[in-house]
């Protein structure tokens, strides 16, 4: 899940053939969805650790600065991979459902 070859998207679609990657650096928009997705992440995180400790003072901020980063380096490959499939749903009009596929 972490690993560099593991990342790797593929060129096209098993089943229909679709090519992913409608033209060059197609997938370089998907950054812009994943910082959306990262900031929301980096707000829940930090909401949900004041919730769990109850403590908001400057001296608690090594807290916030520790599980806000470690939070987002767990989530990379979950942003990675659903950007590019936002990316792929909203602003692809070729893609279609087909019930063919669904088995």
């Amino acid at each position: 899940m972490y690993g560099f070859k593991v990342q790797k998207t593929n060129e096209s679609c098993s089943h229909c053939g679709l090519r992913f990657e409608i033209e060059p650096g197609y997938f370089y928009a998907a950054m812009y969805i994943s910082y959306a997705l990262n900031v929301a992440e980096m707000l829940n995180i930090g909401i949900l650790t004041y919730l769990i400790t109850g403590k908001l003072d400057f001296e608690y901020v090594w807290l916030y600065i520790v599980t806000i980063i470690g939070g987002c380096l767990l989530l990379a490959p979950f942003n990675y991979r659903y950007s590019r499939i936002l990316l792929l749903h909203y602003l692809s009009p070729k893609i279609k459902y087909n019930q063919v596929y669904d088995n």
